[in-house]
């Protein structure tokens, strides 16, 4: 087993952990504008959709290289953003979105 992964699970509480701990060690933050809380509460859902992005639409190439790509996964990606748009709902979109990949998968299309 390798000890990258632990430095790199500890390295992303570092920097996560702030983050979270901004209501705890700030007591007032409620007073902030509300443009502010806003963007605070927006940070989050931001970071995994840029994870999602990069990880469906990148692939790494066997030399090394990046190249951008467009597969079954962005289509579920699509679909996940859609249904939450619609639904206000996170978990029923994952599952679309999910579903949709498994089942494309399944039958051969991806």
């Amino acid at each position: 087993m390798s000890t990258d992964l632990v430095l790199l699970a500890v390295l992303m509480a570092l920097v996560t952990y702030p983050s979270r701990a901004v209501p705890l060690l700030a007591p007032g933050i409620e007073r902030l504008p509300p443009a502010a809380l806003l963007y605070l509460r927006l940070v989050g859902p931001a970071v995994l959709a840029s994870l999602a992005a990069v990880n469906t639409l990148v692939l790494l190439q066997p030399d090394g290289t990046y190249v951008f790509h467009v597969g079954v996964e962005a289509l579920g990606v699509l679909a996940c953003l859609l249904v939450v748009a619609w639904r206000r709902n996170l978990f029923l979109g994952l599952l679309v979105g999910v579903t949709i990949v498994a089942v494309l998968r399944a039958v051969g299309a991806a």
